[in-house]
């Protein structure tokens, strides 16, 4: 009989081997939390969207997040409003030091707003801040759920750069249906393969490219994205599809009518929000938490499971 301890080094071997490039963050909270389109308004942007203390509400947000203490929290683009600009990191790098100083580890992947004015110069202090970080893609798993990070810029990505991703993203897919020690996974990129802002639309590419795998796999359960600043719920093809992007950004309307995709949610519209996950054997229970309009606190909003 093989020992506990030489028994649990024996899967993590075998699980690090068929998942090289990711790192498996545990925690004694099995809480994972998810947050996306952070950013402060641009100048623009309070003049022509909803502004509502927005700032104030991406701040809450965190120190809610420091509250639940989560084992891993989970950026799904658009961190700051301009990422080649110092001053725009200034807020967001203290509550980043918050998250260091109660031991919560962040990821991120890149939105939209890493690249504004300078891609290169965007890049790089986003990835200064986020080392794990992969713009081909990347993954952690956490209380034995696979979280997948991919870049769904493509207009900023070469081709070579796009089939990397592809390749090492279908691969993930596989390594993780077959490997015993994963119970379930969830895709994460910036843009939405389905949303009803009348701001931005529905990524094409997304659906494409991410979507197609994200279906056919056995363990996928969840699919999180954000671009549009809304919270949104679909059902497709028997998965469900979440927009989270309520972490401060300026709200964007919705098609309330001739909907591209129908919304399972119509009536849960907080301004602000993110996401918690919680792992209970084989499914997923997810909560949307989200800030009351007046300010005072968070509370749990919509609940419901997902998995087998």
């Amino acid at each position: 009989m093989i020992g506990k301890t030489k028994a649990y080094s024996f899967i993590c071997c075998i699980t690090i081997f068929c998942f090289p490039t990711s790192v498996f963050a545990q925690g004694q909270n099995s809480v994972i939390a998810f947050a996306s389109d952070t950013q402060a308004p641009l100048f623009v942007e309070k003049i022509i969207r909803k502004i509502n203390h927005n700032e104030e509400a991406t701040k809450m947000i965190f120190k809610d997040v420091i509250a639940v203490h989560p084992s891993s929290l989970f950026i799904l683009g658009d961190v700051v409003s301009l990422s080649s600009e110092d001053s725009k990191w200034k807020k967001m790098d203290t509550y980043l030091a918050w998250c260091k100083d109660s031991h919560i580890p962040v990821y991120a992947t890149l939105g939209n707003h890493e690249f504004l004015w300078s891609s290169d110069k965007g890049k790089k202090k986003f990835q200064s801040r986020f080392s794990m970080h992969k713009a081909t893609g990347y993954l952690e798993v956490v209380d034995s759920v696979a979280v997948i990070l991919l870049n769904s810029n493509f207009n900023k990505m070469k081709s070579q750069e796009i089939a990397q991703q592809d390749d090492w993203y279908k691969q993930t897919i596989k390594q993780i249906d077959s490997n015993p020690a994963i119970k379930l996974a969830i895709v994460g990129c910036h843009h939405s393969p389905f949303t009803n802002s009348t701001v931005v639309s529905p990524s094409v590419q997304v659906q494409q490219k991410f979507v197609p795998a994200f279906i056919s796999s056995k363990k996928c359960v969840l699919f999180l994205s954000g671009h549009s600043h809304n919270f949104e719920r679909f059902k497709v093809q028997g998965k469900y599809f979440l927009v989270i992007g309520g972490g401060g950004g300026p709200h964007q309307p919705l098609r309330t009518k001739n909907e591209s995709t129908q919304e399972l949610s119509p009536d849960y519209k907080p301004m602000f929000h993110y996401l918690e996950v919680r792992r209970s054997q084989d499914s997923l229970q997810v909560i949307s938490r989200r800030l009351k309009s007046d300010f005072s606190g968070f509370d749990d909003g919509l609940k419901f499971n997902v998995g087998n």
